[in-house]
């Protein structure tokens, strides 16, 4: 993809962005970061500077927890996965099994056990 400047307002500030994310993507980054770090000073005494690393461990919890919740779909993602295939051999056997007796039915054989008299 081809890289893009961008440019951002974040807590009043204009930054000058390179990437090559679209100008929408960027500019919601940019909004979302700028409304948690105005959540932060709201009502505070504290610096840009300050919110804007509160703000940083506020998205790198969030990143960690979406992380662990992503690795604990993909296990039960896995998970059933492996019980579809297993029913579906198991649906396999049995439709064999059927098809088995039904020939051996039309033969004129009782017997299910598979031997013959």
């Amino acid at each position: 993809m081809e890289k893009k400047v961008h440019s951002l307002v974040i807590a009043g500030e204009e930054y000058r962005i390179v990437s090559e994310e679209s100008a929408e993507y960027m500019q919601s980054l940019a909004h979302e970061l700028d409304m948690r770090i105005k959540s932060i000073t709201k009502g505070s005494h504290i610096s840009t500077t300050q919110a804007a690393v509160l703000a940083a461990l506020q998205f790198a919890d969030d990143a960690s927890k979406n992380s662990g919740n992503a690795d604990s779909l993909r296990a039960q993602l896995k998970a059933y996965l492996e019980d579809a295939a297993q029913a579906k051999s198991e649906r396999d056997f049995y439709k064999r099994e059927v098809e088995r007796l039904k020939l051996q039915t039309s033969n004129g054989n009782n017997d299910t056990t598979g031997r013959l008299w």
